[in-house]
């Protein structure tokens, strides 16, 4: 009884995504992010991957019902306090979860994962239309990387006033704030990214990290955006948390074989 008086209440946060085997990005990722965080984290996963920070082998998406009673089990006893999709791989999946939260008023962080960044493919292409026009519209924020930036705003991006130019025209469309990841500008001096809510914008600037090759970072940016709403801070504040949150992990990365592990909570 004692220890049920004392026991601290954290807030909860849902992630809705693709399991990495190789443990850089997606749930595990997200998870990890939650808890340095200091928010407890759920999960519903959308999709299993057999995947290794080269290159993934193979993608089976879940069931469309078991995501659903995924969704169904953690709302049922634990209500998130903020929501983020990563990977979600399939339509049919993607219409579960817009189904299920269409009338959910919690904040939603759609991390619009299209292509990895060894080239393969992580939303069928027949799923893009639905996430666009169930997804989105339910979004309090998209994070797209400049790739993803160009696919939904149907511009190319090849600078700050492009990717300025292509975020509101990606909140005019879907209504949502808009945060475009911009590490991968030719000639950019920073690792400069933009946020837009309609009404204000944002430019996010940290120094490139020199000789560290990296995974996951989309994931674990969006997730500590996800994390600091549940904590009930407001989406600029949120925003600007990731930012130094993505930037500390980049700087604490270590080698893992061949590869590089982002420093999460450390």
């Amino acid at each position: 009884m004692i220890l049920h008086r004392l026991a601290k209440k954290i807030p909860v946060a849902l992630t809705i995504a693709g399991s990495d085997s190789g443990g850089g990005a997606g749930i595990q990722a997200d998870l990890k992010t939650f808890a340095a965080l200091g928010v407890h984290g759920t999960s519903a996963i959308a999709c299993l991957t057999a995947q290794n920070p080269r290159r993934v082998l193979q993608i089976d998406p879940c069931p469309p019902q078991m995501l659903r009673r995924q969704l169904e089990a953690i709302f049922e006893e634990l209500s998130p306090a903020a929501i983020k999709t990563g990977m979600l791989f399939s339509g049919e999946n993607i219409k579960v979860v817009a189904d299920f939260l269409k009338n959910k008023k919690t904040p939603l962080v759609v991390d619009p994962v299209l292509v990895s960044t060894s080239g393969a493919r992580l939303l069928q292409p027949s799923a893009l239309k639905i996430l666009t026009t169930r997804l989105l519209p339910l979004a309090t924020l998209v994070t797209p990387n400049l790739s993803e930036a160009e696919i939904l705003s149907g511009q190319k991006i090849s600078s700050l006033e492009a990717m300025s130019a292509a975020a509101q025209k990606i909140h005019s469309d879907f209504g949502c704030a808009v945060l475009i990841k911009g590490g991968h500008l030719r000639d950019s001096k920073q690792a400069t990214d933009i946020f837009f809510d309609g009404q204000a914008g944002l430019i996010l600037r940290a120094p490139f990290m020199k000789g560290i090759r990296t995974h996951g970072t989309g994931c674990v940016y969006s997730a500590a955006i996800c994390a600091t709403l549940a904590q009930g801070k407001t989406l600029t504040e949120a925003v600007k948390t990731g930012k130094t949150f993505v930037t500390r992990a980049i700087s604490k990365s270590y080698r893992i074989g061949k590869h590089f592990a982002l420093g999460i909570g450390q």
